[in-house]
């Protein structure tokens, strides 16, 4: 689904408005009946914090459990003051705050018999990575390979950040491929 131009500009605005309550007031409430139908549906997402293009908080789901404008605005609520990497965002910090969000389609299983299956399965730039098993779980959003443009770099990194050791992951732990609109 591609949403369009002015929904696109309404979730970023709903974003900052979050972020900007949140400083001072909490949670900021939304009412998704007023919002256009794709808005209303059920989607999950990432929402992304940068201050002066540093990386400020990053929260989201893989799942979608709520519409996608209430998703983004819990994620953007909690992206700004529940992110573990980073203390609150302050009032000084808004401007120079900048908000991207993610909004992933639902994750397909990838059948994989192993870590080599994986690799090849994989589509770099276009797939988002979730690799779960024996008590790990690890995600990797899609714009991640702009960062790390290698498969196996890509898959190693991520069974890292999971808990497994580089090469750990195998076919008998899941896996799942999901990709992302992305509006900024």
């Amino acid at each position: 689904m591609t949403l369009s131009q002015d929904d696109r500009q309404q979730l970023l605005e709903m974003a900052l408005r979050a972020v900007e309550h949140g400083v001072d007031r909490g949670f900021l409430e939304v009412d998704p009946r007023v919002c256009t139908p794709a808005l209303q549906e059920e989607r999950a997402t990432f929402v992304t914090l940068k201050h002066h293009g540093r990386l400020r908080g990053c929260i989201g789901v893989i799942r979608p459990v709520r519409p996608l404008v209430l998703d983004v605005v819990h994620n953007a609520y909690a992206a700004a003051n529940r992110d573990p990497r980073f203390e609150s965002v302050t009032r000084a910090e808004l401007d120079g705050l900048t908000v991207s969000i993610s909004v992933l389609s639902p994750p397909e299983p990838l059948e994989a018999g192993s870590r080599e299956a994986l690799l090849k399965a994989l589509v770099p730039g276009r797939d988002g990575l979730l690799l779960e098993g024996a008590g790990h779980r690890s995600t990797f959003l899609p714009v991640m390979w702009e960062q790390i443009p290698d498969p196996d770099a890509f898959v190693g990194h991520l069974e890292r950040k999971g808990g497994w050791a580089y090469g750990g992951w195998t076919g008998a732990d899941r896996a799942w491929v999901f990709q992302a609109e992305y509006v900024a």
